[in-house]
């Protein structure tokens, strides 16, 4: 429960800052053009409102709503979510939003999208300079990496080191970022040359692998390779009672030889596959493991056999060698920070743009999500430098959300601005009301799957 409402703050909090910044964009060019803003709500208000005032002299009443999924400047003059049809039939009155030139009312509508682009760049700068980077350069990790049986199809072997592709070179593997950077660098590619043994190898690549499935394959395509080697283990555990100590090598797990912890790790998920709909009788042969070990400091394996406690644990651990390996430590000034913040922002945006095409696809529609999606992003600990960079990430994706050309959008009307703009024709108002209802029902039915995706996440 603490971990849930830890993460719900943390989204709560975030989509506060990005839905007043963005709401606040739209406002700040209305009042710049003398355009009356007739309320600014944060969160949607259906039926009544948390808490609003008026201040003397205003023409904008300012809002809290209590359904948390967005929110809104309510604008004179313009056809909206409010859907005042009534306003429209009144003759234009010069504050009006629609008795301005076309080039302002477009200028009025981006300026949430824009708010929303400068704002994620100006996060990323400021988490640059206040934090810098940490992190174990790819050409550093000595073990190398663990291939599945599709990557060593295309000739990777376990413990090639990736450098480079035709494309780009591999930087870092140690965040969702650099991940998605990798994975897509490697599908896009023709060649990839790795580190093997000492010496460069350069492999032949298709170009068009699906990044999606190499992601999701099990094992993925490539992972960290993690060595054997027993980290601790828990007083008192199965394995404790079994005499196997820290510094002990893994070397064959139930008759199966192995070298790596992604190994055992793919063993034990095939057991927990079997534990899913076996009987008791499978369960208890399960329990009943063999391993054979390499003491620390001895030449001569000795093989355990031992049962399982009653959740299949038996209480070894072991930690990934990124810890032991030599780290780089880069820090920024403050105006360096700002092209630096701009290169990472433009570059997570480029990647999510690229990676929207695999929302066509089975596997990615199942992968669109809603608040619980997001809300899982969150770390379970309350983490300044995460939060920031997450809310940032998220500034970038509801810019570019905003912007497509789809009615209820931003972007749907700065679509038929630029209409306006080009051809000189102005769209009628019984025109943008139904483009306006049928790009809501759109939104509807887009959150209400989305909704389902999270909640068949949940229980299945």
């Amino acid at each position: 429960m603490e971990i849930f409402l830890i993460r719900a703050l943390q989204l709560i909090l975030c989509f506060s800052i990005l839905i007043l910044l963005h709401e606040g964009g739209h406002f700040l060019f209305a009042k710049l053009f003398k355009v009356r803003v007739e309320k600014f709500c944060l969160f949607f208000d259906p039926y009544f409102t948390l808490f609003k005032f008026k201040p003397r002299k205003s023409n904008t009443t300012y809002a809290l709503g209590w359904l948390p999924l967005g929110g809104y400047v309510k604008i004179a003059g313009m056809i909206d979510e409010s859907m005042d049809t009534e306003q429209m039939k009144k003759p234009v009155q010069h504050w009006e939003f629609r008795a301005k030139p076309a080039w302002q009312r477009l200028l009025i509508m981006i300026g949430g999208v824009l708010v929303n682009f400068l704002l994620a760049f100006f996060i990323y700068s400021m988490v640059l300079f206040t934090w810098g980077e940490t992190y174990v350069p790819i050409k550093n990790m000595t073990h190398g990496f663990k291939f599945n049986e599709t990557a060593t199809q295309l000739g990777f072997k376990d413990g090639d080191i990736p450098l480079h592709t035709n494309i780009g070179s591999f930087e870092r593997f140690d965040s969702n970022e650099s991940i998605g950077d990798f994975y897509r660098n490697l599908s896009e590619a023709t060649s990839a040359t790795v580190l093997r043994q000492g010496k460069e190898v350069t492999l032949s690549l298709p170009g068009n692998l699906n990044m999606l499935q190499m992601i999701k394959e099990e094992p993925p395509f490539a992972t960290i390779l993690m060595p054997s080697i027993i980290d601790s283990v828990a007083p008192k555990s199965p394995a404790d009672k079994a005499g196997i100590k820290a510094g002990d090598r893994l070397i064959a797990f139930n008759h199966r030889n192995l070298t790596t912890w992604n190994e055992y790790i793919d063993m034990r998920a095939r057991m927990n596959d079997v534990l899913s709909v076996g009987n008791k009788q499978d369960s208890l042969r399960l329990r009943k493991i063999s391993m054979v070990l390499l003491h620390a400091g001895n030449t001569r394996p000795d093989t355990v056999t031992f049962l399982l406690d009653k959740n299949f644990n038996m209480g070894v651990f072991w930690n990934s060698p990124i810890k032991n390996y030599q780290k780089k430590t880069v820090s920024y000034g403050f105006f360096e920070s700002f092209p630096a913040g701009i290169h990472r922002g433009w570059n997570v945006l480029t990647g999510y743009v690229n990676d929207l095409k695999y929302l066509f696809t089975a596997d990615g529609a199942k992968s669109v999500g809603s608040f619980g999606a997001i809300g899982s992003l969150f770390p379970s600990e309350w983490q300044w430098e995460r939060f920031w960079e997450l809310t940032a990430f998220i500034s970038l994706m509801l810019a570019f959300m905003n912007i497509l050309p789809i009615p209820a959008l931003d972007g749907g009307h700065v679509f038929f601005l630029l209409y306006e703009v080009i051809t000189g024709r102005k769209p009628s108002d019984t025109f943008m009301e139904r483009a306006q209802i049928i790009g809501m029902w759109l939104l509807f039915g887009l959150m209400a799957y989305a909704i389902f995706n999270d909640v068949m996440k949940f229980v299945f």
